[in-house]
């Protein structure tokens, strides 16, 4: 995005943050750094809009700032928040607290809203920031603290609603009522007297992929990834298929799935269950023993699941050396690693990471939490859903004669090098040795100090902070490879019933199969919806990670007084940041609670150090740690050191 430039002043465009203290940051490619844009300058822009930003004359040793001069695009379409009383006046209090204003709810426009209930409103008039904004309840969500509010309310906030509109699900329904007629078999590729089985998650309802093997003998395979064929069913322009770009992914909070279909196709026509035929989009693989594969073959399939596995079932017949379909499990899981190996080979990065779990009672508390463990079947799904979608990506990129055409890909640039700086400063603080080449720290060397660290107890620290450092995932029809996988070309292909992109990559894979092209007029629209999706992935994202924190910071409220063992994650003026072991909860435990001296912090040695005693606290060091308040309605958990 090039700089404009009108009456002598310079513009640029870009999506506003806003900081916790009511700075906001502005970041576009035409800046090496973020700009600065004060309160008094933010005009009627909130968190995550598109703005237009008057860029200030340049003063030196000091941030480039500017101005929100236009907002072109708002984030939000309503916020979720309390209704609260105050001198006879009803306001909206939002639970963001970026967005530090009421909202006032003129009595007419309460919606039947009470005091103190969780509410969804809208802004109805705002001219001017130190006003206060007019606005109007548009729905109830239910009492403050109870957890189907409380869930509805992180989820609405970001833009996701439980209920599809009563044309899309008219249209579901039709479709599902339709099911599967022998003419849309006929032209596809029969795979029902195949082995075909899915692994899944216990508690899935959709089942986005099948594995299907022969045995041809000599140590070859050929392995089909059936994919759920959603685009035969989803069709362009449709209600269904323009709800479905506008929620672009489901989305998974601690108690629910927001799904990005009606249940009728998700859950059911859709979804690869066994015992019944279903329509797939595959792709199918000559492969042998060492994964090295001699043959591919993408198109329409029909198949019949003959088995529904869950991970822990699959992962007890491998342990168990027998049961249901051992040995075709085994061949899969041995191939599975040989893929592995390469990838790691080529300079793929292990970004494992613990996935917090929780056990909820029948009023959606949480009594226990336990972060999920990772066996082989999980890696083996991962790993050939993985080789999927590079193959199609590398199909779309190019025709027979080699000539470039639209795809969809799923990119992972290389981590800025501010970003790297900081990571080295942060692992040589912990005590590793770290080499890096221009700039960028191998990925070798990412592999080998995540190994390290896992062996001395860091290794959640460590691989947050590497993650971090990352630039994050996005789709494009630019290229530019997947710097995590290692891969030169990447899609996403598999998963169609909880991501739009995937949807369209079988609708490009359809056409290159059909011998048809995409006009390049019509490239630029792709373009688009890939930001779309983008965007709506964070959304996603942070609705997922908000919906973790309650659960986490709602689990520690009922062990407030109690001990546990934490590591320290982070360390600011404010004090030391610290998780909880098992259920990875972070709180704060402020500087004037760390101990009996007078503690400072030392930001060249990242560390909080007394002043009499010398005690130094750094992060990755372990304490008993005590839960000394947990604030559900901020989300923010206290605690505060053990003494011996």
């Amino acid at each position: 995005m090039s700089i404009m430039t009108k009456n002598n002043n310079q513009y640029t465009e870009g999506r506003l943050v806003i900081a916790s203290r009511g700075l906001g940051f502005v970041r576009t490619p035409d800046f090496d750094d973020s700009i600065l844009i004060e309160p008094r300058f933010l005009d009627l822009a909130l968190n995550g809009d598109i703005v237009k930003v008057l860029i200030h004359p340049k003063i030196a040793n000091k941030d480039q700032s500017g101005e929100i001069v236009e907002i072109i695009k708002r984030k939000k379409k309503g916020f979720s928040g309390v209704l609260v009383e105050k001198d006879g006046s009803f306001f909206l209090d939002p639970q963001d607290h970026r967005d530090n204003f009421e909202i006032l709810i003129p009595k007419e426009k309460l919606g039947g809203a009470k005091i103190g209930e969780k509410v969804f409103g809208v802004i109805t008039k705002w001219t001017d920031r130190s006003k206060v904004p007019l606005g109007e309840i548009a729905e109830v969500l239910g009492k403050e603290g109870e957890n189907n509010a409380e869930m509805k309310a992180i989820a609405i906030e970001q833009g996701f609603n439980q209920d599809f509109p009563q044309n899309v699900l008219e249209e579901a329904l039709a479709i599902a009522k339709r099911g599967i007629q022998e003419e849309d078999i006929k032209d596809r590729k029969d795979m029902r007297g195949i082995t075909t089985f899915t692994i899944d998650p216990a508690d899935a309802k959709d089942f986005d992929d099948a594995l299907s093997i022969e045995i041809l003998g000599d140590s070859k395979y050929r392995i089909g990834i059936h994919i759920a064929d959603v685009s035969f069913y989803v069709k362009p322009d449709t209600d269904l298929d323009k709800e479905a770009f506008e929620r672009a992914t489901s989305v998974y909070l601690v108690d629910r799935t927001i799904p990005m279909l009606p249940e009728e196709l998700s859950n059911d026509l859709c979804s690869l269950m066994p015992n019944v035929d279903r329509l797939a989009f595959s792709s199918i693989f000559e492969i042998d023993d060492k994964g090295v594969v001699t043959d591919t073959w993408f198109g329409r399939t029909v198949i019949h699941s003959d088995k529904r596995f869950s991970y822990e079932d699959a992962q007890e017949v491998l342990d168990n050396g027998s049961g249901t379909y051992h040995d075709e499990l085994k061949i899969m899981v041995d191939i599975s690693k040989e893929l592995t190996k390469a990838r790691f080979r080529s300079g793929a990065i292990s970004l494992e990471t613990d996935e917090v779990k929780f056990k909820l009672n029948d009023k959606g508390v949480p009594v226990s939490v336990y972060t999920k463990e990772r066996g082989d079947t999980n890696r083996m799904i991962e790993e050939f859903m993985l080789l999927a979608n590079k193959y199609v990506a590398t199909y779309l990129t190019y025709d027979k004669e080699k000539n470039e055409r639209l795809a969809v890909y799923r990119i992972h640039d290389t981590p800025a090098l501010d970003r790297t700086e900081d990571l080295v400063k942060f692992l040589t603080i912990l005590g590793f040795k770290v080499k890096t080449k221009d700039g960028v720290i191998p990925s070798k060397e990412i592999n080998r100090i995540s190994n390290e660290a896992e062996e001395s107890d860091m290794g959640a620290t460590v691989q947050t902070a590497i993650i971090r450092s990352m630039a994050k995932a996005i789709y494009s029809i630019k290229n530019i490879g997947h710097y995590g996988l290692a891969f030169e070309y990447y899609t996403h292909f598999t998963s169609p019933i909880r991501r739009y992109p995937d949807i369209l990559v079988h609708r490009l894979l359809q056409t290159y199969l059909e011998g048809n092209k995409i006009p390049k007029d019509k490239w630029p629209r792709y373009q688009s919806m890939c930001d779309h999706s983008s965007e709506r992935e964070k959304d996603a994202s942070n609705a997922e990670r908000d919906s973790i924190k309650y659960k986490q910071v709602e689990y520690m409220s009922a062990h407030v007084g109690e001990t546990f063992t934490g590591v320290i994650t982070g360390i600011s003026e404010m004090g030391l940041f610290v998780a909880e072991l098992t259920t990875r909860s972070e709180g704060l435990i402020r500087l004037r609670d760390v101990g009996d001296d007078y503690f400072r912090y030392d930001e060249k040695k990242m560390a909080i150090i007394g002043s009499k005693t010398k005690k130094m606290f750094r992060i990755g060091d372990h304490a008993k740690i005590k839960v000394k308040k947990a604030d559900l309605e901020k989300k923010l958990i206290d605690y505060q050191f053990i003494t011996e």
